[in-house]
């Protein structure tokens, strides 16, 4: 039975994508309210009207003190941690609902609908071009974050939300920037940081490169920073502006936030007070690489020209640097690098050739010493078509395995950590013209879960074999599956927020 709340919050959701689409004048009726609660929505509504980037929040679908506990507290990195494994187990004491896994859909402002096959656009860009196209400027570039039984989300709509875990109602939506949000939100206590950075480059950076000379991404685009927001309102509590893009997502780690942006710096901020802590140029353009933070080191990796950098986490001083041969554009500023058992493993798509009149190109991935940058081994992953877009895939680590994709050739792999010997390859199917194999998988209760083109898949973790999967419709970049209990948490290029029991994916659940 559909109550009185959720036909209010249904009409909410309504008016919010009919404003932040600029469909024009609006007429809109409420049903009768008689709770506060209610009323206060109605005030929300009313604000909601006069402004359609006004911050919205409705406190009243905040989980509980009881609920919350369940669930992660903190959130350090993109993709969770520095292995990339989205992947938390529930205490025997949760809900049966939480073991069982939740199933919702969350419209967010400029929601595509998940059954049209096709990205905006395709009649006009073509669809190779339209795909990447709507994850850099619509939608959700990356996956979500789920703390203290909220789940958060960032979007290229201009709006960071958050959303009930259980119920998908939302709690709050904030847009404190003109700018697209491409990363993850990282938690720590009771601020949530986003970070805000176009793809763009203006004609005069543009006019540089061509005359040889560096070109900021981001620059004179909008306005780019980290921003820090109240973890229950959604409210503005400080910025740290940049020059150039922060498309990434930033660490949060032992009071600090580290990042990277599109002019090639690489900052330190005091966490609760936005302040600088040291600010390390290295040139470059970071594009999507997320760093990590391990054993008081930042690991991070930029284009043009592309390296992957270990720098000292208190004074910002780089220890080394490392780059693979032939490094295309954007070949490694799009991988973020994954970190376990002091070893940095990161791909680098290079190698370009031209075949039978088509660019081609190699995924090479590689794996380096954490502490002096040797690099141990090295290996191809495959040759294939350029990627237009987020050209490499996103490496995840677990118990001494590498599992990685490359939208080159539309495949993940498996590899050993120490040695690089390949244990299997899974082609993807269905790839499409962009390419699929971008978002990093996600290890959970002997499965691998993967998220791809407008499905999730579940994998034998040991020989790549399908073990299940699920159509849910739009398409997934750079997304994690984030998994939490029973339920996988979905970040999507068609601009929604989804979850769906793990079960509907995969049998080997253990409810």
């Amino acid at each position: 039975m559909i109550t009185k709340r959720q036909k209010f919050t249904s009409l909410v959701l309504g008016v919010m994508m009919i404003a932040a689409s600029g469909c024009g004048q609006q007429s809109v009726s409420a049903p009768h309210l008689g709770k506060a609660s209610d009323k206060q929505a109605l005030v929300t509504l009313n604000r909601l009207l006069a402004s359609p980037f006004a911050r919205v929040v409705l406190p009243q679908d905040m989980p509980s003190a009881r609920i919350a506990q369940y669930y992660p507290a903190t959130w350090t990195h993109a993709y969770a941690n520095a292995q990339h494994n989205a992947a938390f187990e529930v205490s025997r004491a949760a809900p049966a609902w939480m073991k069982n896994g939740v199933s919702w859909f969350f419209p967010e402002a400029r929601a595509w609908p998940l059954s049209n096959p096709n990205a905006y656009d395709t009649s006009v860009y073509g669809a190779r071009s339209a795909l990447p196209t709507i994850t850099q400027f619509y939608g959700n570039a990356t996956g979500v974050t789920v703390v203290k039984g909220i789940v958060y989300a960032e979007s290229d709509d201009d709006f960071a939300y958050a959303i009930n875990a259980k119920t998908g109602q939302l709690i709050w939506r904030s847009s404190p920037v003109g700018n697209h949000l491409m990363g993850d939100p990282v938690v720590l206590g009771n601020i949530v940081y986003i970070s805000a950075g176009s793809v763009g480059f203006n004609f005069s950076a543009v006019q540089k490169y061509a005359a040889h000379q560096p070109a900021i991404r981001g620059e004179h685009v909008s306005f780019n920073g980290v921003y820090a927001l109240n973890a229950q309102t959604g409210k503005l509590l400080w910025r740290y502006g940049t020059v150039g893009e922060a498309m990434a997502t930033p660490v949060v780690k032992d009071g600090y936030i580290y990042f990277a942006t599109g002019s090639g710096h690489i900052h330190c901020v005091n966490a609760s007070t936005g302040q600088s802590v040291w600010d390390t140029f290295v040139g470059g353009i970071d594009n999507m690489s997320s760093l990590s933070v391990v054993n008081g080191k930042v690991y991070v990796s930029l284009s043009v020209p592309g390296w992957l950098y270990c720098l000292d986490a208190k004074t910002g001083q780089v220890i080394w640097k490392v780059t693979q041969p032939g490094v295309v554009n954007t070949g490694m500023g799009d991988v973020s690098p994954a970190v376990a058992d002091h070893i940095v493993v990161m791909d680098a798509v290079a190698d370009p050739k031209v075949i039978a009149g088509q660019k081609t190109v190699n995924t090479i991935l590689f794996a380096v010493n954490a502490l002096n940058g040797h690099v141990l081994w090295t290996t191809k992953m495959g040759r294939g078509p350029l990627p237009p877009a987020f050209k490499g895939g996103v490496p995840m680590i677990h118990d001494h395995v590498i599992y990685v994709g490359s939208p080159v050739n539309s495949v993940y792999q498996a590899y050993n950590l120490m040695n690089g010997r390949l244990l299997w390859t899974w082609h993807v199917p269905h790839a499409g013209p962009a390419g699929a194999g971008r978002g990093a998988p996600t290890y959970y209760q002997g499965a691998l879960y993967v998220s791809t083109g407008p499905s999730i898949y579940a994998l034998n973790p040991r020989t790549g074999q399908v073990l299940g999967h699920e159509t849910l419709g739009g398409r997934f970049g750079i997304v994690n599956p984030v998994i939490v209990g029973g339920t996988i948490y979905l970040g999507n290029s068609w601009d929604w927020v989804l979850a769906t029991p793990v079960s509907r994916v995969s049998c080997l659940i253990r409810i």
